[in-house]
């Protein structure tokens, strides 16, 4: 309180003089005869003076103890802010080394749990290998920072262990399928099968549930010096064992979708082997395997039917790749991939061999294997330069089989006759092959727009209608089918919903020659082949689940048609998983070659064909 007294005493003092002083010069000089008789005012001493100096000293005195005491609050309070700062670092490095203490203990339980299992007596490199992983472990300093190798399949889950990354994945699937043509097949259609008019399936509509698209997969990627080592294993259960039935246990086997290792340097070679996608399948950017989860390099179609769409050129199967890329904008890959052919042919006589039955061992006996001569050949060269992604590719496969001549030939023949009928016999092989292209666009970040087209000479497997590659010469010789695959592609995507639609038609033209011999066409597609019965339905077999096998009625495919149109919504993505939901319609038609067998001489062929409507439901969830 003694600062406001001296500055009021100052105050009080200033005002008095300035008072006095104003009066003296304001007021105007008296005259004799008006001069004041009182006394003159008291003149200001000296005294005074040194009071006032006094005061203004002792104010200054106050004005700098005050300023001394703001500094030294104000050197306080950083004090405090520096110590607040070492505190929280000290926090966050307390941290840090918890979160590193939880690693080493969470090592030691499993190393102890490794020590617990050991054969003291006979498995000492066990224990020692044990030991020395907790050793490494435990060493200060030496613990490894947590790295990504591939952010795209990587997740929050990834167990990184050793310079090795773990990532596990998949889905758990609900889905069904209403068909209102029986074709007795889970969610995975049989495109080719399609049924013709005159089966019974095609009055009946079919309804079933599964849940056997559920996948199952691991991802595992490290690095040795400048080399990203990965491999990928992936599994479903679109498999039936010979005891599988869907009466009680829906017990269903799993199968083998990929297993493969990719070696990749940083001079843009990378090299692949395994069962993978085939160089065939498009991607979305460069060249690269695909996984199975939607997460790198994939544009397949986004149909809940396993099947995919008619038209879409794939093939999951074994294969040694070497890829190129070229900066960002160019990249090139050749691969030998595993070969295998589909036959279809009809009227034929005995005298060829393509393959046989699986030896119910390593394959299945009821399918028929081919015995391939050498692995298909396919090259591809893919462009991104900064709008679109473009590929063109080419595939060469090779054909073989064993021909009979003396099954049928013409009488008198010096080599056949009056032998046995495999004489003369020898093998023959065809080339075979064909080109493809793909376009695809992005528009506005959310509009994706698509053109595929694939032809050739016995290439009818690598699209899912499964139609023939090849028929069967009269001679017995191998005769390659034409085969024409083309899909479009349509879709809107955002965070949570994706659209989509595609168009797609596989073609396969008519392959067949006139046997001299029995005198009538045989191969595929042949315009006097007999399609008669095609729209006659037939009674069935006993026991209530045989349906009556169409008579006169070949119906060799000509083409396959598909619309499709369909959605998924997310209703949560994020670090704990994903769940969404998705329904698709479906629409595919079969058009078959006409003939002419069975009809009065000069009729125009009938053509039947089949048809189908199907809707698909899924509800999933997705591993982070």
């Amino acid at each position: 309180m003694k600062q406001p007294k001296h500055l009021f005493v100052i105050m009080l003092a200033l005002v008095a003089l300035l008072s006095n002083s104003w009066a003296q010069s304001a007021l105007p000089t008296p005259t004799p005869s008006q001069t004041p008789t009182s006394a003159p005012p008291a003149a200001i001493s000296a005294a005074d003076f040194q009071a006032l100096k006094d005061g203004l000293s002792a104010a200054q005195q106050e004005i700098q103890a005050l300023k001394d005491e703001l500094y030294r609050r104000d050197q306080e309070v950083k004090q405090a802010q520096s110590t607040a700062e070492a505190a929280s670092a000290k926090a966050d490095a307390a941290e840090v080394q918890a979160v590193k203490e939880w690693q080493s203990v969470s090592t030691l339980r499993d190393d102890v749990a490794g020590l617990k299992s050991v054969n003291f007596s006979s498995s000492r490199v066990s224990l020692d290998n044990a030991v020395l992983n907790y050793q490494d472990s435990m060493v200060a300093g030496q613990q490894p920072e947590i790295e990504v190798y591939n952010k795209q399949m990587e997740s929050p889950i990834t167990i990184r262990f050793r310079g090795i990354n773990i990532t596990p994945g998949g889905y758990a699937a609900g889905e069904s399928v209403y068909r209102t043509r029986a074709l007795s097949a889970d969610v995975a259609t049989p495109f080719n099968n399609l049924t013709m008019p005159g089966a019974s399936q095609s009055h009946l509509p079919e309804f079933f549930g599964s849940g056997r698209q559920s996948k199952i997969t691991t991802f595992v990627d490290g690095r040795l010096g400048t080399v990203d080592l990965s491999s990928y294993v992936s599994g479903d259960f679109l498999s039936a064992g010979t005891t599988s039935t869907s009466t009680s246990t829906n017990g269903y086997t799993l199968r083998l979708r990929q297993a493969w290792a990719q070696a990749k340097f940083n001079n843009g070679f990378s090299f692949l082997g395994g069962q993978s996608w085939s160089l065939v399948t498009e991607n979305a950017k460069g060249i690269a395997p695909d996984d199975d989860m939607g997460k790198t390099n994939d544009v397949r179609p986004k149909t809940i039917d396993p099947s995919y769409s008619v038209g879409f050129d794939f093939a999951r199967q074994w294969g040694l790749r070497i890829t190129k890329s070229l900066g960002d904008a160019v990249a090139v890959a050749f691969s030998v991939e595993n070969p295998q052919a589909t036959v279809t042919t009809h009227t034929n006589v005995s005298n060829y061999l393509l393959g046989a039955n699986g030896d119910g061992k390593s394959y299945n006996s009821a399918t028929t294997y081919p015995f391939n001569p050498a692995p298909d050949i396919i090259a591809k060269i893919a462009f991104d330069p900064g709008f679109g992604h473009y590929e063109l590719y080419g595939l060469a496969s090779r054909f073989t089989g064993r021909v009979f001549p003396c099954v049928e030939f013409v009488s008198g023949s010096t080599l056949c006759t009056g032998q046995p009928a495999a004489t003369g016999a020898y093998n023959a092989s065809k080339e075979g092959g064909g080109v493809g292209a793909s376009a695809r666009f992005l528009f506005a970040k959310h509009v994706v727009f698509g053109l595929k087209g694939f032809g050739g000479s016995g290439v009818g497997r690598y699209a899912p209608g499964g139609l023939a590659d090849a028929s069967i010469n009269p001679d017995g010789t191998i005769h390659l089918i034409k085969n024409l695959h083309g899909l479009g592609t349509l879709e809107f995507k955002t965070k949570k919903l994706t659209i989509y639609s595609y168009g797609g038609v596989e073609y396969a033209g008519r392959s067949y020659a006139l046997d001299t011999i029995q005198n009538k066409n045989v191969g595929y597609g042949a315009p006097t082949f007999n399609n008669t019965g095609c729209r006659s339905e037939v009674a069935p077999g006993s026991g209530g689940f045989s349906p009556g096998a169409l008579a006169n009625c070949i119906g060799d495919t000509r083409a396959l048609i598909e619309g499709t149109l369909g959605f998924w919504y997310k209703f949560y993505s994020g670090p704990r998983g994903t769940f969404q939901y998705g329904n698709q319609f479906s629409y595919v038609s079969r058009n078959t070659w006409s003939g002419t067998g069975g009809l009065p001489a000069g009729s125009a062929g009938l053509q039947p064909g089949g048809l189908d409507s199907m809707v698909f439901s899924s509800f999933r969830y997705y591993l982070p």
